[in-house]
């Protein structure tokens, strides 16, 4: 790994809410969302960050992005839009960015929402919705903005002519695909897809996924990629994060994830993934209780109470997260002597 390679670098991150109590509204105590998360995204690659609901997956990729404000931590992104004359890239610390610098970076980092339906101005037709980011920079007016968001809708796979109907007149794969254009108008360098397709039926999600990858090719994008299912990870990315209670618990390149896990909780997760097979018998790891509250941490490890595996270390020492050769990070304390089970695949 160069740094030359590193488009975007995510170094203790953590975001973290009060919680209010009282007549006087003091700060009892803190729900810890985002939790002194690292993570780092190559340029042209597909990162993938992956974990149950409610693990904080959307809340760092909103304080990546300063839709929410990070609490701590340094998220360092290289600009080709800011670029200064003797450099190919600025590099700019999202965190700490200015009001002015960081609308200049929403040139160059973009986001496709969940929801395709609350994510869509249901007042304005799709060529409104396309063509605003273009108006808002000042990039384009009159017949150059109207091709430009022509050409926008076309590359998403939509009819032009569909340009002057209102959200309400498409089906959920085709108000994602007018959210995909919108994120595309200003040209970015890295797009963060929160959860893209868990609103979509399972053959429309296919659709939007090679889509993605299509543009992917065409355009030299970067994907930071969310997601809870497990399949669609796989499918889609280079490289997979597993998150936990607000922590990576695991990074690796998608191959030596699947085929080598060595986190309990990449595991068990790996264990409940259906086989498309009706003659294997699944081996699901079934996780003992509930996930811990971020309100109250566990001591040590997050993971112990749940990980079958535990022992007083896991209890009393938090782990270190640290590279076990070939950019496979890892947070147990144990790793490298656990043999844990790779992705079930049944007969085939």
């Amino acid at each position: 790994m160069t740094m030359d390679n590193i488009l975007l670098e995510v170094r203790n991150l953590k975001k973290y809410f009060p919680v209010h109590k009282g007549i006087f509204k003091r700060i009892a105590a803190h729900v810890k969302a985002v939790d002194d998360v690292d993570l780092y995204v190559k340029k042209g690659e597909t990162l993938g960050l992956v974990g149950e609901s409610g693990c904080g997956k959307t809340t760092t990729g909103r304080a990546i992005l300063r839709l929410i404000e990070p609490t701590a931590g340094t998220i360092r992104f290289r600009s080709k839009k800011l670029a200064t004359a003797g450099k190919a890239f600025e590099e700019v610390d999202i965190a700490t960015a200015s009001p002015p610098i960081l609308k200049a970076l929403r040139r160059d980092i973009q986001i496709i929402f969940q929801d395709p339906y609350s994510s869509l101005d249901p007042r304005m037709t799709v060529e409104a919705i396309v063509g605003e980011p273009l108006r808002v920079h000042g990039l384009a007016k009159g017949v150059e903005w109207k091709e430009k968001v022509q050409s926008l809708i076309s590359a998403v796979g939509l009819n032009p002519e569909q340009a002057n109907r209102y959200p309400h007149q498409f089906s959920g794969g085709q108000r994602q695909r007018i959210g995909i254009a919108r994120a595309l108008a200003l040209d970015p360098e890295l797009i963060l897809a929160d959860e893209p397709v868990s609103a979509l039926d399972v053959s429309i999600q296919a659709q939007v996924l090679n889509l993605l990858q299509d543009l992917q090719e065409q355009f030299g994008l970067t994907y930071l990629f969310i997601a809870h299912d497990l399949s669609i990870i796989k499918y889609i990315s280079d490289r997979v994060a597993v998150m936990y209670l607000g922590k990576i618990v695991e990074l690796a390149e998608t191959e030596a994830l699947f085929l080598d896990p060595k986190h309990p909780y990449t595991e068990a997760l790996m264990s409940a993934v259906p086989v498309p097979d009706p003659d294997y018998r699944l081996d699901q790891i079934l996780l003992e209780g509930d996930v811990p509250s971020p309100l109250n941490p566990p001591s040590g490890c997050y993971f112990h109470p749940r990980c079958r595996y535990t022992k007083d270390i896991c209890r009393n020492e938090s782990p270190r997260y640290r590279d076990l050769g070939s950019e496979h990070f890892v947070s147990c304390h144990f790793a490298d002597s656990l043999n844990l089970k790779p992705l079930r695949t049944g007969k085939s």
